[in-house]
């Protein structure tokens, strides 16, 4: 385990790459199930649920980047669990980035 220790494994990226794998696994199952044509929205082009999922995955990644950035990663809250769970304070950007994605899906 050591030779993959840099890719730092942490709960929130695990928990990242389980909500990733599942979007995409509804998207999936949505485009099968529901063919979609393509809309315009406030961008005035042509979308589809793919390029929104896309938009808002840069979107996301934005938001961490000036987050960290900004803000940094300070411990906002220690949960009383075992030792205690520390939260970062780039969960809150979790939230930012999560409200961003619903809203560019329902307008973009």
């Amino acid at each position: 385990m050591e030779s993959i220790a840099w890719m730092a494994w942490t709960l929130p990226t695990a928990i990242f790459f389980v909500m990733l794998s599942m979007t995409l696994a509804v998207m999936t199952w949505l485009a099968v199930a529901y063919p979609e044509a393509e809309r315009v929205g406030i961008l005035h082009i042509p979308t589809t649920r793919g390029d929104r999922l896309f938009i808002s995955l840069i979107m996301a990644a934005v938001i961490h980047l000036l987050w960290i950035g900004f803000v940094g990663t300070d411990t906002i809250a220690t949960l009383p669990v075992g030792e205690g769970i520390e939260l970062s304070s780039l969960w809150l950007a979790t939230v930012i980035s999560l409200v961003s994605a619903v809203a560019i899906f329902r307008t973009v």
